[in-house]
């Protein structure tokens, strides 16, 4: 399997989801006792990808501080008061992640995403890298991900979901007879829930000034010139977004339904 970067987005400052992101990044908000960007990387992982760059920005601090903790949090260990010597005994948590590498860059409090990639640019050595948002989980088959992507030949690659309308329809005939009644369709419209796979050409398309929006102007070009591919995904896709997508999140943890994790 081809070795690839996988770029997370932890830079936002997640206004709606203020009750929570005062005082730490939205990445670093828990699910279950784990930063919901632990369950993006597990998501990569369980497919091989473990070599991960977070791309930090608000509060940065509080990311830096709980990977470089992250053996010692997560495990049980025995410490010698007399040296300082630790000796750890593997994962208390159940979950193992000594084969995970994590680069932890600062990339500013106000940069736009695309930026944000840019500047991180400097530790992606790899042909081909990933990228996703630091606040959504999904059970894409990663592996299948990266295999369209390869054949599809173009530049990037974004993952699509379908999503549930807001609002139920109604539609009537002209006298106001009803027709049918939905509440909340699927609308057949696709939406980006990120989930990137780029060929290294597509940082050529970035600027690190911090006005460079990845959805902007570098994937609009990228239409427009013929490449982009969208990879359909139709199975569990859920963002964090606001304080009810927390709950929810949550609640799937605690009931041991977890479909991110299957």
């Amino acid at each position: 399997m081809e070795n690839m970067k996988v770029v997370i987005l932890c830079g936002g400052k997640g206004t709606r989801l203020r009750e929570e992101t005062e005082f730490k990044p939205k990445p670093m908000v828990e699910v279950g006792g784990y930063p919901i960007v632990w369950h993006i990387m597990h998501c990569y992982a369980r497919y091989g990808f473990r070599d991960f760059i977070l791309a930090l920005g608000y509060k940065a601090e509080v990311a830096k501080e709980y990977f470089y903790h992250y053996r010692m949090r997560n495990s049980d260990f025995t410490i010698d008061l007399g040296n300082g010597d630790l000796t750890t005994h593997g994962h208390s948590s159940g979950f193992n992640c000594e084969d995970w590498r994590v680069t932890l860059c600062d990339t500013g409090e106000d940069t736009l995403k695309g930026a944000r990639i840019k500047r991180v640019a400097k530790h992606i050595d790899t042909d081909r890298f990933m990228v996703t948002y630091g606040d959504g989980v999904a059970n894409i088959d990663i592996e299948r991900l990266v295999q369209f992507h390869k054949s599809s030949g173009k530049i990037g690659t974004f993952t699509g979901v379908r999503m549930p309308s807001r609002f139920g329809t109604v539609k009537t005939d002209a006298a106001g007879n009803i027709i049918s009644w939905q509440e909340k369709p699927i609308l057949d419209e696709y939406i980006n829930c990120g989930f990137f796979v780029f060929k290294r050409a597509f940082l050529e398309y970035l600027s690190e000034d911090e006005t460079c929006d990845l959805e902007k102007e570098p994937m609009e070009k990228l239409a427009a010139q013929g490449e982009l591919s969208m990879y359909p995904h139709d199975g569990f896709w859920q963002c964090m977004d606001t304080l009810r997508d927390h709950q929810l999140l949550s609640r799937l943890w605690d009931s041991g339904e977890r479909p991110w994790t299957k």
